[in-house]
C-alpha cells in the first residue's frame, strides 16, 4: 500500500491552524515579536507544549563553543517554528532553520513569514535529514 503522506499527518496541523488564526487577526507588517507572542498563546490555548526562546547550546567537534541560539518557539518539544516578519523570504532563512534543526536534533521546522499578503506563500516546511534525489543530467 502506498500512502501519501501530507502535512497534517506530520503533527504541523494545529501548528498550521495557529499560524492561520494569528494571520487572521492581527493581518503583516507588524514585528516579529509580536505574532511570536500571539502565537504562543494561540498553540497553549490548543493544548500544545510550547516553549519560547528556547536556548541551545552550540557545539563544533564535541567541544562546547560556550554559546547559545535561540530557537523561536517550539512546539512538543519537537517541532521548530521560526518566525519572520520581512519582504521576502530568502534561501539564507530555510538554511539557517535547517542548521538550527541540526544543533537542537531536531526533524521537522516551520518557517514562516508573517509578512506576506498571501500567507501561504510565506510558510515552508523544513526536514532535518531529508535529502533531495539524485538530479539526472542529460549530455546535449
Amino acid at each position: 500500500m502506498n500512502e501519501r503522506l501530507v502535512w497534517a499527518d506530520d503533527g504541523t496541523k494545529p501548528i498550521l491552524d495557529s499560524i492561520y488564526e494569528v494571520y487572521s487577526n492581527l493581518g503583516p507588517g507588524l514585528l516579529e515579536s509580536v505574532y511570536e507572542r500571539a502565537l504562543v498563546y494561540e498553540l497553549t490555548s490548543r493544548g500544545l507544549s510550547v516553549r519560547s526562546q528556547v536556548p541551545i547550546r552550540a557545539f563544533y567537534k564535541g567541544k562546547d563553543l560556550q554559546m547559545d541560539f535561540r530557537l523561536d518557539i517550539l512546539v512538543n518539544d519537537s517541532i521548530v517554528v521560526e518566525l519572520k516578519s520581512v519582504e521576502q523570504l530568502n534561501p539564507v532563512h530555510e538554511k539557517q532553520l535547517l542548521t538550527y534543526l541540526k544543533l537542537a536534533d531536531k526533524k521537522l521546522g516551520l518557517l514562516v513569514n508573517f509578512n506576506e499578503s498571501y500567507l501561504k506563500r510565506g510558510i515552508k516546511r523544513v526536514v532535518n535529514g531529508f535529502e533531495e534525489p539524485p538530479v539526472e543530467l542529460k549530455n546535449n
